[in-house]
């Protein structure tokens, strides 16, 4: 059964096997498309299947240290031990330690904001906007914007990214995630300060 070379290159680039296995699967399937990838499916080989179905373990740990007096670790993980040491994610890991040396955030993501805290800076701000007095109606959306505005800078991953101020370290993270196809997390950070504990 003859198959198209360029429906073996469509069900490669979408399931993520070699042109092999797109080749037999055309077969199999008559050289019937949709056929041959409801099977591969099934079989568990789409990139996206293989993808839910990977932890990101592998990556590095990275530091900096600022003219002796500012150090920072940096644990960013991946999926693959072979993405965890091209340069480019090597690369990433570095720049985020320099994000966390130079802007000193506190928490990676808002989910990290401890709750207790949260509803200090909220109470905080809520009493500010009784105190002056404004309708109910915009007084929420003030509290909402001010403790958005309060952890914007102490959230890592909401912080402007140093290199560009268009970017905040999110959208840094996801060009990351799409130029190495793999899944990306930071997963902790230590910064030290010369006399300071924080």
């Amino acid at each position: 059964m003859a198959v198209s070379i360029d429906d073996i290159r469509k069900l490669k680039e979408l399931t993520g096997v070699g042109l092999t296995d797109a080749k037999t699967a055309l077969v199999e399937a008559e050289g019937d498309f949709d056929k041959a990838l409801e099977a591969m499916r099934k079989k568990g080989l789409t990139r996206a299947e293989k993808k839910a179905d990977r932890e990101a373990r592998e990556g590095v740990i990275d530091s900096y240290v600022h003219s002796g007096r500012i150090g920072v670790l940096v644990e960013v993980n991946c999926e693959t031990d072979f993405v965890a040491r091209t340069d480019g994610f090597k690369e990433f890991a570095h720049e985020i330690a320099l994000q966390v040396a130079a802007m000193s955030p506190q928490y990676i993501s808002e989910a990290d904001i401890p709750a207790d805290e949260l509803e200090r800076v909220r109470k905080e701000a809520q009493e500010r906007v009784e105190a002056e007095g404004k309708p109910a109606d915009i007084a929420q959306k003030i509290v909402d914007g001010q403790v958005k505005k309060h952890f914007e800078e102490k959230v890592l991953l909401t912080q402007t990214y140093i290199k560009n101020e268009k970017q905040t370290v999110t959208d840094f993270l996801k060009e990351t995630v799409a130029k190495t196809g793999e899944n990306i997390i930071i997963r902790q950070f230590k910064r030290i300060e010369l006399g300071v504990n924080e």
